[in-house]
């Protein structure tokens, strides 16, 4: 009967919480949705440039279902193109030997490049021993890790800093804290960007550890400067800072809080870079470009395969930024509910 009144007892407490229940039946239904569409999408399509070839080759290669092809008459045509990532490599003529330029930095569309060009020229074998196969980025050395290593890094300081800040804001409430200090005359954009600062300090030690360990103890492959990795880190642990605090107003305990992770967070993981977007529907890829970890991903992938400089991450920065203070502004909007007007 004592087992019976137990058992009782919980599953009266789970079924009194209609957001863990939500989330039991929501959250699995949501991963599984979109590894479904990621997966099951169609084959990515590469664009390859073609630069001055002989007609018969052109002709071969145009008359491919699979792919396209964009046709150059120089050289510099083609390297512009490539630079600015609007083909994924390009094909010319070395003598009487094909030589082919991949854009390097995505293990996706080097692959889908190559398995276009054997099944074009029906000899993979024979015609893969004499091609010569250069890269923009990165090269033939580099491993699976080395592509998403920097997508990891970004992912793995979002998740760890979006949790420490959720679960400490959450027990600052739990505790009483929060209230104490809503009741002094400081204002509420006060104790929001002093607790910004607060966890941040923590966060800069944490990011800096997490990257030096990454490319310097595990061999993650580094092309670019090791201060623009440590600034985007710290950008984006600022995002997931102003963020966890944000969504820890909404947790009662630690059991809500970590129930966000599956609905806030792994979702985030489809969209980063991860896996090839185009290749998934466009009815759904748009939710990549209002997610953090879109711009996170594709200012270290910049950096760290790319080599690329300031230049082009500062619109990932400034989009962080704006995710940033459009959090710090909703914790101020926040707070309204924990002090009456």
């Amino acid at each position: 009967m004592r087992i019976k009144a137990l058992t009782i007892r919980i599953l009266r407490q789970i079924f009194r919480d209609k957001r863990t229940i939500a989330l039991l039946i929501f959250a699995p239904i949501l991963v599984l949705t979109l590894l479904h569409f990621v997966f099951n999408g169609s084959n990515y399509e590469p664009t390859i440039g073609l630069v001055d070839l002989p007609e018969a080759v052109s002709n071969s290669l145009n008359s491919s279902e699979a792919g396209h092809f964009q046709n150059y008459d120089h050289m510099k045509e083609a390297k512009s193109a490539i630079e600015q990532r609007t083909i994924d490599a390009y094909l010319y003529m070395d003598g009487s030997q094909p030589s082919l330029v991949l854009e390097g930095s995505d293990p996706t569309s080097n692959r889908a490049v190559m398995s276009l060009l054997q099944n074009a020229f029906n000899s993979p074998d024979k015609k893969s021993a004499k091609m010569d196969i250069d890269f923009l980025h990165g090269g033939s050395e580099l491993e699976q890790f080395d592509y998403i290593g920097p997508i990891l890094l970004g992912f793995f300081v979002f998740f760890f800093v979006f949790l420490i800040a959720g679960v400490s804001f959450l027990r600052e409430r739990t505790t009483g804290t929060l209230e104490r200090l809503l009741s002094t005359p400081l204002k509420k954009s006060e104790i929001v960007f002093g607790y910004v600062i607060g966890f941040g300090i923590f966060t800069i030690l944490q990011t800096f550890l997490i990257a030096a360990y990454a490319i310097y103890v595990l061999g993650m492959y580094m092309e670019g400067a090791f201060s623009l990795v440590i600034i985007i880190s710290l950008f984006t642990a600022l995002t997931a800072l102003t963020l966890g605090i944000l969504l820890s107003s909404f947790a009662n305990n630690e059991l809500q809080m970590m129930q966000f992770i599956p609905i806030i967070i792994v979702p985030q993981i489809f969209f980063s870079g991860l896996f090839n977007l185009e290749a998934i529907p466009e009815w759904l890829s748009w939710i990549g470009p209002l997610t953090p970890l879109y711009y996170t991903a594709d200012a270290l992938t910049s950096v760290m395969v790319r080599g690329t400089g300031w230049g082009t991450i500062i619109e990932n920065i400034l989009l962080l930024t704006g995710f940033s203070l459009l959090f710090i502004l909703l914790n101020i909007l926040v707070l309204k509910k924990h002090r009456k007007i």
